[in-house]
C-alpha cells in the first residue's frame, strides 16, 4: 500500500506556504510605512486555501510532477491591496503599522500552530511506520 503524503498531512502542508507569503507581504507593507503612495497588500488567505484544496487533486503548475503546485505563484494570485481604516494622511500612504504589527503577530501564531498540526501528523506516521 503507497502512502500518500497528501491525504497523510492533510491541508496543513498549504497552510505553511501560504502563510509564509502572508509574512512576507506585511513585512514589506511595514518597511514601507513612510514610503509615499505605497498601498497596503494582504494576502486572501481563505481564497488561498481554498484554491489550494481545489488544486491538491492534481493541476499541474510545476514541471518536477503533475500533481505540485507552486505555492508562491498560488498566494501571489490572491494577494489584494487592504481597504485603509484610517483616511489618508495626504502623501497616499495606506499602511496602517498597528494593524500590520497585529497581522504579523497573528500569522505568526498561526504559522507556529500550522507547525505543531504538522509535527504531531509527522509523529503520528512515524509511530504507525514503526508498529507502536
Amino acid at each position: 500500500m503507497a502512502l500518500s503524503f497528501d491525504k497523510a498531512l492533510g491541508i496543513h502542508q498549504y497552510t505553511l506556504g501560504i502563510r509564509s507569503q502572508r509574512a512576507e507581504v506585511i513585512s514589506s507593507n511595514i518597511a514601507n510605512n513612510d514610503t509615499p503612495h505605497y498601498k497596503a497588500r494582504d494576502v486572501d488567505f481563505s481564497a488561498a486555501l481554498l484554491e489550494a484544496k481545489t488544486r491538491q487533486g492534481g493541476i499541474a503548475m510545476t514541471h518536477s510532477h503533475e500533481k505540485h503546485f507552486d505555492l508562491k505563484v498560488l498566494s501571489e494570485q490572491h494577494v489584494k491591496y487592504r481597504i485603509p481604516n484610517q483616511p489618508d494622511t495626504g502623501d497616499g500612504n495606506t499602511v496602517d503599522i498597528q494593524q500590520e504589527k497585529m497581522a504579523f503577530m497573528e500569522n505568526a501564531m498561526e504559522y507556529q500552530m500550522s507547525l505543531g498540526f504538522l509535527d504531531r501528523k509527522f509523529a503520528g506516521l512515524k509511530k504507525a511506520l514503526k508498529g507502536g
